[in-house]
């Protein structure tokens, strides 16, 4: 059995190496299904109404702090 060991690494690397490629083509195909999830809900009513509701958020934000402390003294 000595002797034939050196033989299993080299499948074992060979295996680690497709288990790598595997998760890599994995993971980019994740990424690629998220991103289509994304735009998908960006052109649908509620991302419309998220991306409004966001902007409407950020210009109230902005219109609030314009230079006067945040907590009045009255």
């Amino acid at each position: 059995m000595g002797c034939f060991g050196c033989f299993d690494g080299g499948s074992k690397r060979q295996r680690k190496e497709e288990d790598r490629l595997a998760s890599e083509e994995a993971r980019a195909k994740a990424a690629e299904a998220a991103q289509k999830r994304q735009e998908q809900f960006e052109n649908s009513a509620a991302g419309r109404a998220a991306k409004a509701q966001l902007a409407a958020a950020s210009k109230q934000s902005n219109n609030n702090s314009k230079g006067e402390p945040v907590l009045k003294m009255g």
